[in-house]
């Protein structure tokens, strides 16, 4: 079914967001070789969410970027979660990595492949339930997921660690052009929408934590240190 132009062009928007969402995390980890307080298990399951994710839109022959969208979302998860598997502070085995990678990549294609004809063909008899399923568990896993980096903030007074702020905005904004591309949508995909709202949800609550954490600590720490190195700077002085 052809959609909108309104769905298209917001589906592509959200679709670009959630191609580079995670390259900005990607290179963070790159660069800082250790991923503390970026936990595996968030990966694991984003990475995870991204099967049923896939089979629930193709099945429902969603708009073409937002069908594009799970398979481009899944790889840069994957990418992440190796880097979380491999740098500090998890630093498992570049055999194991490997082979957990690998088993993980051969069982969502089995799924997709398996999964995806048959939802197709009960969605067009007009039978929505078995892609349902796939959207519930979609919409689970994803919300799972951000539960994990919510226990590091707790242990950090709300403060974010590891967790890129761009990667975060990016994602954010992939949510939230991609719960307009359903709402302008031929027929509104309420699980769809939903889906997408729990991330946005659950990311807000990320910046909305290190925003009051850095109100409430973070700055008077900043203005403590500052303090600190201007003392020294005038004992410096003095010395000499």
């Amino acid at each position: 079914m052809s959609e909108t132009p309104a769905a298209n062009i917001l589906g592509t928007i959200g679709t670009v967001c959630w191609c580079i969402q995670l390259i900005p995390q990607i290179i963070h980890n790159y660069r800082h070789k250790n991923c503390e307080g970026l936990r595996p298990l968030m990966l694991f399951l984003w990475s995870a969410s991204g099967v049923p994710f896939s089979i629930y839109f193709v099945s429902r022959r969603s708009s073409i970027p937002i069908m594009v969208q799970p398979q481009i979302f899944t790889t840069l998860c994957v990418i992440t979660w190796a880097q979380a598997l491999y740098y500090p502070p998890v630093q498992v085995s570049r055999k194991r990595l490997i082979t957990l990678i690998s088993t993980f990549l051969v069982v969502g294609i089995a799924l997709e492949a398996g999964f995806i004809i048959p939802c197709r063909n009960a969605y067009d008899d007009g039978t929505e339930w078995p892609s349902l399923i796939f959207g519930v568990i979609a919409s689970i896993l994803l919300a799972v997921g951000l539960v994990p980096p919510y226990f590091e903030l707790a242990k950090r007074q709300g403060r974010v660690v590891g967790i890129n702020f761009v990667f975060l905005s990016l994602d954010f904004s992939g949510a939230f052009f991609s719960i307009l591309s359903l709402v302008f949508a031929r027929e509104m995909d309420i699980m769809g929408i939903v889906l997408y709202c729990i991330v946005a949800a659950m990311e807000l609550g990320i910046f909305t934590s290190h925003v009051v954490w850095w109100i409430r600590i973070g700055r008077h720490q900043k203005k403590t240190v500052d303090d600190e190195e201007a003392h020294k700077d005038l004992h410096i002085d003095i010395i000499y």
